[in-house]
This record gives structure tokens, C-alpha cells and sequence, in this order.
């Protein structure tokens, strides 16, 4: 059972911890590729993920595997630099609820996901898989939620066509536990 929302997507607790500001987004072209077309359903045909890229917020990135941990979390990326992919969700561009996930920002500066709220609907997501070709996806909507409330059902949840969910830390940081106290979530679907 994977718990509820992500626990530590800040790499290291400070007691005088800040989070960073930094000047503005330096957009990204999007990759260049042979599109995805949806997959017959449970065909299993869709390879893994190797890249991900978010023209509008400056995103490409490299996409590690993960896991869960042995207390039944997600795991995150070891660095802030990499988003990962939850190995027991489908694939990109697989029928279900992928899920990606990535680091805000750490003490070293901003992370690969630290300007995922900005994200709006219609922006695109490109994945690119083992294959070479590209999974594209349009956002449907960004969404905070307090961890202590996280849908957990609603982002991890089965849904009956290839779905994207990317997460990271957000909201108001405590520097009292050195956590963010809530989870940003950007919901998209697949369109190419």
C-alpha cells in the first residue's frame, strides 16, 4: 500500500532553512520525435520512461526508477537535478496513472520540479521512452493539497486512459520539521 502523498521530496532539513528565489524561467524547446500513439488497452506495449521535458517552465530532465520504501512511501531522487518514475505505475503513455516525481528544491538551490505550480491547462509534457518516441501530454489541472489531507486515491488511483501525474512539496515550509506542509500535483492526459 503506497502512503499517503510524499513524505521528504526536501533532500535535508536546516533549521534556518529559506526557500530559494531565482529569476525567471528560461523556457525550453520541446524534443524533437516520432509521437506515441495510445496503446491497444492492456497491451503492455509501452516502454519505459528515459527523459522528461516542460518547455514552458525551463524542465528537461532525466527520469530515474523508484520505488516505494519499507515503510510503504515513495521514494524520491537522491539529487534535485532528476525526476523519478514510480516503477509500480504504468508506464507514460500506458492506459492508468503514471506518476513522476521530483524534488522542489533543496539547500543547494532549486529543484527539477520547483516551478511545477506555474504549470496551466493545455501546457505540454513530453516524455520521452526507451524507444525514442515521445508520449506528449496536456495538463488538465494543477492541484495543492495539505499532506496530512492527500487524495491518495485520486492521484495514484486506475483511470481508463493514459494519465500523467507529477508531484513535488509545495505550500508553506515548516522549519520547525524542515518540510513542506502540502504536495503540488499537475494532472495531464495524453494527447498524442
Amino acid at each position: 500500500m503506497l502512503a499517503s502523498g510524499i513524505t521528504g521530496l526536501l533532500m535535508a532539513s536546516h533549521d534556518h532553512y529559506v526557500p530559494p528565489r531565482v529569476a525567471a524561467v528560461k523556457p525550453v524547446l520541446p524534443p524533437v520525435g516520432t509521437p506515441q500513439t495510445p496503446p491497444p488497452p492492456n497491451s503492455g506495449q509501452v516502454p519505459p520512461p528515459v527523459s522528461l521535458t516542460i518547455p514552458v517552465i525551463g524542465v528537461r530532465a532525466q527520469l530515474i526508477h523508484l520505488g516505494i520504501t519499507r515503510s510503504g512511501a515513495l521514494q524520491v531522487p537522491r539529487t534535485a537535478t532528476v525526476a523519478g518514475w514510480y516503477t509500480g505505475s504504468p508506464a507514460p503513455g500506458a492506459v492508468g496513472s503514471s506518476i513522476v516525481a521530483g524534488h522542489v528544491d533543496s539547500y543547494t538551490g532549486p529543484g527539477v520540479f520547483y516551478r511545477l505550480d506555474e504549470l496551466h491547462q493545455g501546457d505540454r509534457i513530453y516524455v520521452r521512452q526507451k524507444d525514442g518516441r515521445l508520449a506528449v501530454f496536456g495538463v488538465d489541472s494543477v492541484h495543492e493539497y495539505r499532506k496530512d489531507v492527500f487524495p491518495t486515491l485520486k492521484v495514484y488511483g486506475m483511470t481508463p486512459t493514459p494519465q500523467l501525474r507529477l508531484i513535488t512539496c509545495g505550500g508553506i515550509f515548516d522549519t520547525r520539521t524542515g518540510h513542506y506542509l502540502s504536495n503540488i500535483v499537475v494532472y495531464a492526459t495524453l494527447t498524442s
